[in-house]
This record gives C-alpha cells, sequence and structure tokens, in this order.
C-alpha cells in the first residue's frame, strides 16, 4: 500500500537555490531542467516562483 509520502523527496535549500538559478540562467523550460536535475516540473516551478515572490518580484498569496 503506497502512499504520496513515500515517493516524496526533501531536497535542501542549497539544492533549490541552485535548481532556480539553473532555471534562470540556461535559457531552458523548467520541464527541461526539472528532467536533468531529476526532480518533478511541478516542484521545481513552485520554487521558482517562491523565488520570484521572496525577491519581492511577485505576487504574495493572501
Amino acid at each position: 500500500m503506497g502512499s504520496k509520502s513515500n515517493r516524496s523527496r526533501r531536497y535542501t535549500e542549497e539544492f533549490k537555490r541552485d535548481a532556480v538559478a539553473l532555471v534562470r540562467s540556461s535559457g531552458k523550460t523548467v520541464t527541461e531542467v526539472a528532467r536533468e536535475i531529476g526532480v518533478s516540473a511541478e516542484g521545481l516551478r513552485n520554487w521558482v516562483k517562491q523565488d520570484t515572490i521572496d525577491r519581492g518580484q511577485g505576487r504574495r498569496a493572501s
């Protein structure tokens, strides 16, 4: 009996930061970068979105 939590992986803040930097500097899509580094595209997209908010360049959810 599998559950989603069994497949979830926790990534360090450094790994997330490096992944976001790769998206921003590579000219590749989030999906391409996610495939290359072995993470889900949805997860990487969320990291990029959160980074944008943290930099004060995006909207915060209310």
